[in-house]
């Protein structure tokens, strides 16, 4: 037999293990509605319970989002004089996905992994791909230099060329900076993308501060089983906070729509304006009063009461004034940076980050065509180890085929979750830098706090102790030994998510 029909022969194997293996890898999925561990944690441990408000206790409808676009896309136009032809461009919710990365200085939107490469195909100037040789030769090839990353809370600053969006907020922001690029490439307009940049951070901030989302939100808020979360953890003697940026008023409103009128009895201490994360490392500021009206009390604080509202304070005042010890908090929140970093770094705190794109994407994981499509891609990735050692023309015409099969795969991949960016915790073979600071600073994760109510209050999570890349066999071996398997989807997704 030659060596090209022997190397068809073993594709054709391969494959027909691979078509063997798809049922059983479909009887393994994994729960949407699980909790995962990125460190051992007993919830017997937990004493105090603490809350982020936004996409932590409420979560939105889409509907917010255009909202938030169309009020900064109009705050650009009146006050900061940009074209008013942008307003032809309409909110696209499935452009962008959290995580990703913008090049201030060269207005580029882009995935990065978890080694600070970019993931070629996924670099943006507006709403056109950026060809792969051009990103090279900007880059000097895919790597981004760490002087160039996004600072310690994904802001540009201090010489950081790039700036990291990890707030779910921040998605109208990435649509509207893609807008008004793509507006000013098509028509040929020279204009800095710096200032851009600026301009479209102080719209988007200025629909915050001025109010134009609160006033419009009461009637797009819903919770998933949030009075029931917090009813066993009272019911089970749990102590409970809420620290969080937003104002009172909006606060209460949602609260009440999702609770009830007496959701401040479930909590020890509200606090609100917090300005996260400044509220974990300024000890200057100190805590104010908020009476039923909204007006601020100038009383000096000697207790957190129950039932009352505070303003801003500081995370070491808080402590003080409420005698708790932060091993025996865990505090939940939706912004890796924002509500977690520096609680898990500075303080001891244990961490849960809510991630409500994690249920959506395990669904896709669980499809019979994602399994099939990963199986054989993983497959084909054990034939180019295997036999890239033969150097022959037709080992090597097979070989060339294989990697055009597996680039075209890898694209379908990334397509299951979104056509542009892909999927919020891979690039094509690592972890993305936004799973690396997720498991870096949340010891757990979920896609909402309703998962909590799978779990008994003194249930234990232990991660998966999931293989070192020494401690595996090459894909190599296990083809010449004939112990070649393919992970079990459970296996690949433990991978993947650390």
């Amino acid at each position: 037999m030659t060596w090209k029909k022997a190397q068809r022969c073993m594709s054709v194997m391969l494959m027909c293990r691979h078509l063997y293996l798809v049922p059983s890898i479909m009887s393994n999925l994994l729960n949407p509605d699980a909790i995962f561990s990125n460190n051992e944690m007993s919830l017997s441990d937990i004493e105090i319970y603490g809350f982020d408000y936004d996409y932590t206790l409420v979560f939105y409808s889409k509907h917010l989002h255009t909202l938030i676009y169309n009020a900064a896309r109009d705050l650009l136009i009146n006050e900061h004089r940009y074209p008013a032809e942008i307003r032809k461009y309409d909110y696209d919710p499935n452009f962008a996905i959290r995580g990703l990365h913008y090049d201030v200085h060269r207005a580029l939107l882009m995935k990065i992994d978890a080694f600070h490469y970019i993931q070629l195909g996924t670099v943006y100037r507006g709403f056109s791909v950026v060809p792969d040789e051009e990103v090279i030769a900007m880059y000097d090839g895919s790597h981004v230099p760490l002087e160039q990353m996004s600072d310690f809370y994904g802001k540009s600053s201090q010489g950081n060329t790039m700036k990291q969006f990890m707030d779910i907020f921040s998605l109208p922001e990435m649509t509207l900076l893609s807008c008004v690029n793509d507006y000013f490439m098509k028509n040929n307009i020279e204009y800095e993308p710096v200032h851009l940049y600026k301009d479209v951070k102080d719209s988007i901030r200025d629909v915050h501060i001025k109010g134009i989302m609160y006033r419009a939100i009461e009637y797009v808020c819903y919770a998933e089983q949030t009075r029931a979360v917090l009813a066993k953890l009272a019911n089970h003697g749990k102590k409970m906070f809420l620290i969080t940026n937003s104002p009172s008023s909006f606060v209460d409103k949602g609260m009440r729509f999702i609770v009830g009128k007496d959701w401040r009895d479930l909590f020890d201490v509200v606090i609100v304006q917090a300005d996260k994360p400044n509220f974990f490392n300024d000890k200057r500021r100190p805590f104010r009063k908020v009476n039923e009206k909204g007006v601020l009390l100038w009383d000096k604080i000697h207790k957190l009461q129950k039932g009352q509202i505070y303003k801003q304070g500081n995370l070491y005042e808080f402590l003080k004034l409420t005698a708790w010890r932060g091993s025996k908090v865990l505090y939940f929140g939706d912004h890796i940076y924002s509500d977690l970093a520096d609680l898990t770094l500075k303080h001891g705190w244990r961490t849960g980050a809510i991630i409500p794109e994690l249920r959506t994407e395990i669904k896709i994981m669980n499809t019979e065509r994602y399994v099939q499509t990963m199986t054989w891609l993983q497959t084909l990735t054990g034939l180019l180890e295997h036999m890239q050692v033969h150097k022959d023309p037709d080992s090597q015409m097979i070989l060339q085929e294989w990697k055009k099969e597996r680039k075209e795969m890898r694209e379908m991949t990334k397509n299951f979750f979104n056509s542009q960016f892909g999927s919020l915790f891979r690039t094509d073979q690592n972890p993305t830098y936004f799973l690396r600071r997720l498991s870096r600073f949340a010891d757990v994760y979920m896609a909402s706090l309703s998962c909590l109510l799978n779990y008994d209050p003194d249930y234990t999570f232990y991660p998966r102790r999931t293989p070192l890349q020494h401690e595996l066999p090459a894909w190599s071996d296990q083809l010449c030994t004939g112990t070649f398997r393919i992970p079990f989807l459970q296996e690949m997704v433990h991978i993947d998510k650390y």
